[in-house]
């Protein structure tokens, strides 16, 4: 039987909800209320504490405006760093690697075309050394890349790739230049041998060096988009962040100033005005530095190497496109083959969507037509579209134009070499395609490649210029003064305040 002191107990028990079972601490939210209330009290606030907070505010706030002025601007300088000083260069080095390797083939091939024939004496000797030339200048990218790519993996298994791949390539050439020479051959003719020796070569370096070498130049590349567009959004919020800091200090250094006024009866705090105007100073300025590493990072990364990078490669496309005019006449087996390469390299650099080679001249020249018509129409895509759609600089709308034009002389002369090798005219062909004079392959091929070299010039000076100007708005020189600044803003408002707090000890 139950006793009635156990069935008391267990009522108790059960009456009492579990959550209840560990109230809060008694008086806490009481006295945290009274506290509350009485900070917020009038009488609270004499006037040492009220000197003494609002004095520990603007330090704060001081301490704030430098903090976030130094982590805006040096993210903005670390950014411009890395897209002016690595990403971009290593991009544009890597395009330059494509064009130098392309060009070595197109030298290559041009040798297979000479052959023994006496009258190409001279211009065999030519394309030894342009060949020479460009195996030199891909030995110098080479290094330079994989300098540049020693923080990202992926380039560097792409630079190790061409490095691993260019010795293979080169003495292919070699082999098939030496086969050549023992063979003899006649213009455009070159010994089953030798054109099966620069087979193996084309197809190493079309297989495997250029899409290694395009990896690094897509790899930077994106790079490059990624710091500017995370740049880009820290310095928009940065500058909001640095003025409401900069005017919450400037509010309370207001404040102090008002509360000196009314309690001590004076009009005017001169160390607090200096630091009031120190203050104001330093926050136009901070903006003022914002606004141009911004407008320096457009300028230097939207408007110049977006540029730079098209036409870069719409350089190295171009010898790759070059090289496959010369594969067309000295290999008729891949003959079909290397005309659809030869179409889709045009097509990367001007595209006219359904275009055949039959009929792209005819289509480029009325979209040329159309744009100089009106110069803000580009009815053509690729990499030269790409720069006629962002023309910024004095003189680069001329330069882009000429790119317009020398590329289309070079189709039409192009066509003219195919006619010839269509009708059986094999020698006029290969001295069209490999002549240096004036309405020649080769020569129209300078032309084009000078254009393309102009307009680049113009906008890597340009974003050397902004990227230089960054570098020189934020140096260390900024730095060393702003921290001068605001040590002698924190000092000028502990001289300010302290000898008032001094009448109350």
């Amino acid at each position: 039987m139950t006793t009635s002191t156990e069935h008391r107990a267990t009522t108790s028990n059960e009456a009492v909800p579990p959550e209840t079972a560990e109230p809060a601490p008694p008086g806490t939210l009481a006295r945290l209320g009274r506290r509350a209330r009485t900070i917020g009290s009038r009488d609270h606030w004499t006037t040492p504490r009220l000197v003494r907070g609002l004095t520990a505010l603007s330090l704060a706030a001081l301490l704030g405006l430098g903090a976030t002025a130094t982590a805006v601007l040096g993210g903005a300088r670390d950014g411009t760093d890395t897209i002016g000083h690595r990403d971009a260069p290593q991009a544009t080095r890597a395009a330059d690697l494509y064009f130098a390797l392309s060009d070595m083939d197109a030298q290559a091939a041009n040798l297979l075309l000479v052959g023994a024939d006496p009258e190409y004496t001279t211009l065999r000797k030519q394309t030894l050394d342009t060949y020479e030339q460009r195996r030199a200048q891909a030995d110098d990218d080479l290094q330079q890349a994989a300098r540049a790519a020693a923080d990202d993996p992926a380039g560097q298994r792409a630079v190790r790739l061409v490095l691993d791949r260019l010795g293979s390539y080169e003495a292919l050439v070699a082999r098939a230049q030496l086969l050549e020479e023992q063979a003899n051959s006649p213009a455009g003719q070159p010994s089953p041998a030798a054109l099966e020796t620069y087979r193996q070569a084309t197809d190493l370096l079309r297989g495997r060096l250029l899409p290694a070498a395009d990896q690094v130049t897509v790899t930077s590349d994106a790079s490059v988009e990624r710091v500017y567009l995370q740049q880009r959004d820290a310095l928009g919020s940065g500058r909001w962040w640095l003025l409401a800091v900069g005017l919450l200090a400037l509010a309370a250094l207001l404040g102090l100033q008002r509360a000196l006024a009314v309690r001590y009866r004076r009009v005017v705090n001169p160390a607090l005005a200096a630091v009031t105007l120190l203050t104001g100073v330093v926050l136009v300025t901070g903006l003022n530095l914002v606004g141009r590493a911004e407008d320096h990072l457009v300028t230097a990364k939207s408007n110049a190497y977006d540029s730079v990078i098209a036409l870069s490669r719409a350089r190295a496309v171009a010898f790759d496109m070059n090289a496959d005019e010369s594969r067309y006449l000295i290999d008729p087996t891949r003959a079909v083959v290397y005309e659809q390469a030869f179409l889709e390299q045009t097509q990367a650099i001007a595209r006219i969507d359904g275009a055949t080679l039959a009929d792209y001249n005819a289509r480029l020249a009325d979209a040329a037509g159309r744009h100089r018509a009106d110069r803000t129409a580009v009815p053509f895509g690729g990499y030269l579209g790409s720069e006629l759609h962002n023309v910024t600089f004095p003189g680069e709308q001329d330069a882009a134009e000429r790119v317009l034009d020398t590329f289309q002389q070079y189709q039409l002369t192009d066509r003219r070499i195919r006619e010839l090798s269509t009708a059986g005219r094999l020698k006029e062909a290969v001295t069209l395609n490999t002549g240096l004079s004036k309405g020649q392959s080769n020569y129209d091929f300078e032309q084009l490649g000078a254009a393309i070299g102009d307009t680049i010039a113009i906008n890597a000076t340009a974003m050397d210029r902004a990227v230089a100007e960054t570098d020189g708005d934020l140096d260390g020189t900024t730095a060393a003064l702003a921290a001068g600044v605001l040590a002698v803003a924190l000092g000028l408002a502990a001289v300010g305040v302290r000898p008032r707090l001094r009448e109350y000890r």
